[in-house]
């Protein structure tokens, strides 16, 4: 009944809002405040009347306390908000949006936090830290993904726009598809950017050919983030373009970047380029073509990793090696064993995403899931609670009886990320 209310009062008339508070901006605002602190969602369709004020000031804080106060009955208001004309709310009502499904997104994952007004204008910064999506079991409102695709395409400034293009990559708003699709052709760095970036959260198959004009792009944030989506999607087509920019670009970054996402497409045209950096001074391109060798998957390749494996030094090279031996054939699992080594790493936080990565790859082969099963019984915390992450996106039906004990495991951190992993999983299946 609350929410046939609320989805009532979102079509309210503007002049509601002066109806409820004097003919003072300030003392709306005021009232607005004054509901938020008291909390509840019994709340919300007293607030609603307040996002069609004529004062922007008043809408803004309409906005902050709907989010503040949270809930489900949040979201329809927050949907209509989008439409707001003032670039501020919108980008409110979008991270309020996100926050529902990832709290404390407002406050940290969005731009709302770094908003500031010159006049007119928003100014906000992006966070380069851009890995936050929702997890798979989660399901989103139908009517979100095209509310937020209406901001990629025409919200009233680049910042909204660009901040609803993050907004769909972190709730895998794959209906909106097409509106990011347009924005790679914009001309803004910013709103490029997070489209490239929703596509690679979305994982939309489809996006390798159509990022493909992005890999020469003269911006480089850009670019890196075209080249490094073109290897995610693995668009074998895109190959031969990641060689010309491996051999041309000025840029070592980019160059680090083609190289690495040309190890994720296992074709033998690319040896001869793992070859030519496998044993390069810069650590990354040695890691990135050890990959290469991984995912070609060749036994015959065993012998020279087995040596490289011995003689590297460097963390990142040799946990690219250790995968590499394991993909070919080396299922080992004794104390200095390559895959020993990689989930020895998930106790060491500098190195546990680089190595939980690998073995996610690796886990999709039954042996190798196999394997690691017994240190779901034995292992470290750290190790049973990455494994965990692991399994719920690699396992299949025989992994639940590894999950289940860790979802009751005496250890609060344990028993969550257990919880977690056996969710995710059993949506998957």
């Amino acid at each position: 009944m609350l929410a046939l209310l609320v989805c009532v009062r979102l079509f309210a008339s503007p002049q509601q809002a002066a109806d409820d508070a004097s003919g003072d901006p300030k003392e709306r605002a005021k009232a607005v405040r004054e509901y938020a602190k008291q909390a509840g969602p019994e709340l919300i369709p007293k607030l609603v009347p307040y996002l069609h004020d004529t004062d922007t000031g008043v809408r803004i804080e309409a906005v902050k306390a709907i989010i503040s106060i949270g809930g489900r009955t949040t979201l329809e208001p927050l949907i209509a908000a989008t439409k707001d004309p003032d670039p501020e709310v919108q980008i409110r009502a979008t991270d309020g949006i996100v926050n529902f499904y990832v709290p404390g997104y407002a406050k940290e994952g969005g731009l709302s936090a770094s908003l500031r007004r010159v006049g007119s204008a928003i100014k906000a910064k992006f966070d380069e830290q851009n890995a936050i999506v929702i997890d798979p079991f989660l399901h989103i409102l139908p009517e979100i993904p095209p509310a937020l695709g209406a901001l990629v395409r025409g919200a009233s400034s680049m910042e909204s726009r660009a901040n609803a293009a993050r907004a769909l990559g972190v709730l895998r708003g794959k209906d909106a598809i097409e509106d990011l699709y347009d924005a790679l052709r914009s001309k803004n760095t910013n709103l490029m950017y997070e489209s490239i970036m929703a596509l690679q959260k979305i994982r939309d198959p489809e996006a390798g050919p159509r990022i493909r004009f992005l890999l020469r792009d003269l911006d480089e944030k850009v670019q890196l983030a075209a080249v490094e989506t073109t290897g995610l999607l693995q668009n074998l087509r895109s190959a031969p373009d990641l060689r010309d920019v491996l051999e041309h670009d000025p840029s070592k970054n980019v160059r680090r970047a083609a190289l690495t996402s040309l190890a994720m497409l296992p074709v033998e045209d690319n040896r001869s380029d793992y070859a030519r950096y496998f044993r390069d001074r810069d650590d990354a391109m040695r890691a990135a073509a050890a990959e290469g060798y991984a995912r070609l998957k060749n036994p015959a390749d065993r012998p020279m990793l087995e040596k490289a494996f011995a003689d590297e030094r460097k963390q990142n090279p040799r946990l690219s090696i250790a995968f590499a031996l394991v993909n070919v054939g080396d299922h080992d699992f004794t104390e200095f064993s390559p895959l020993r080594y990689l989930v020895n790493t998930l106790n060491t936080k500098a190195w546990r995403g680089v190595a939980r990565a690998f073995l996610t790859e690796l886990c999709r082969a039954v042996e190798i899931r196999q394997t690691v099963y017994a240190v779901m019984n034995s292992g470290t915390k750290d190790e049973r609670t990455q494994l965990a992450q692991v399994l719920a996106v690699t396992g299949d039906r025989d992994t639940l009886q590894y999950l289940q004990p860790l979802a009751s495991d005496p250890d609060p951190d344990v028993a969550a990320e257990g919880l977690k992993a056996l969710r995710t999983l059993k949506a998957r299946l």
